[in-house]
């Protein structure tokens, strides 16, 4: 009788199964209920989305007002990039991304200025102007007078009289 019993409650249990998934299927399916219309977002800000991703505007950059002075880049092309910025207790070289101690953030190093990131806007700090020139400019002279060859430094050739 143990033969029969295995087949026979597996028969029951599938048609137990079958039962009720037919049952499920006749239930009336939930009705959907409408959710409020989404607001509708205002027009999208490029320029924001442009300084989040890094990208340059249209807009000119304002000069920084902080009190640093850029003394020196170094532009590569691997991206370490560097700045020789003074400020009053001194200078030191600084990466992208490093803080200074005025508060911004060095954001790009070019080749003629930086650019900082001073209370959510980019600022440009170019090289400090020197106040006097390093090279001075020199007048020709009046007159030009040929150049005088002295003969005492002057060796005749082999086979030449002297």
């Amino acid at each position: 009788m143990s033969l029969w019993a295995l087949p026979v409650a597996c028969a029951v249990f599938l048609a137990w199964q079958e039962w009720a998934f037919r049952h499920a299927q006749r239930l009336p399916l939930p009705v959907a209920v409408p959710l409020p219309a989404a607001p509708v977002p205002g027009p999208l800000n490029t320029t924001a989305v442009a300084t989040v991703f890094g990208l340059a505007t249209h807009i000119a950059l304002q000069p920084s007002a902080e009190s640093l002075t850029l003394q020196a880049t170094f532009v590569a092309d691997s991206g370490l990039s560097k700045a020789l910025i003074s400020t009053a207790q001194g200078a030191r070289l600084y990466r992208v991304g490093d803080d200074l101690p005025s508060g911004s953030v060095l954001r790009r190093v070019e080749a003629q200025h930086v650019v900082l990131w001073n209370k959510g806007r980019e600022e440009l700090l170019p090289f400090a102007r020197p106040a006097s020139a390093f090279l001075t400019h020199l007048s020709a002279p009046a007159e030009a007078k040929p150049a005088e060859i002295s003969a005492r430094f002057l060796r005749p050739l082999v086979g030449q009289s002297e």
